[in-house]
């Protein structure tokens, strides 16, 4: 069964190229965030505020992309991110507001 994962794309308030995350990322569904994040070159601030799980696959594609994102994160995900080294390679920025996908 394949999980939700809503993908947005879009640009933030300073004109950074963004890519808003929803849902449950595993490897049901990593695949697709993999081809969003190929298909957006260059620097990237994916804002992963509304997402619920990230499994190993998951954070199998943040690192492939590490040397060209930025992260917001919920604090659920914080301690994830840490654990696994990834916020010792990108910038990660807590946010204590789910804000949605494009938002």
């Amino acid at each position: 069964m394949t999980t939700t994962l809503t993908l947005a794309p879009g640009r933030g308030p300073d004109g950074a190229d963004r890519l808003a995350v929803a849902g449950e990322i595993d490897m049901s569904n990593a695949g697709r965030l993999a081809e969003a994040l190929d298909s957006r070159p260059g620097p990237l601030v994916v804002d992963l505020t509304e997402v619920e799980y990230l499994d190993s696959a998951g954070l199998s594609v943040l690192f492939a992309h590490a040397d060209r994102l930025e992260l917001i994160v919920p604090p659920l995900l914080e301690p994830v991110l840490t654990v696994s080294g990834l916020a010792g390679l990108v910038p990660v920025h807590v946010s204590e507001t789910r804000i949605g996908p494009g938002g």
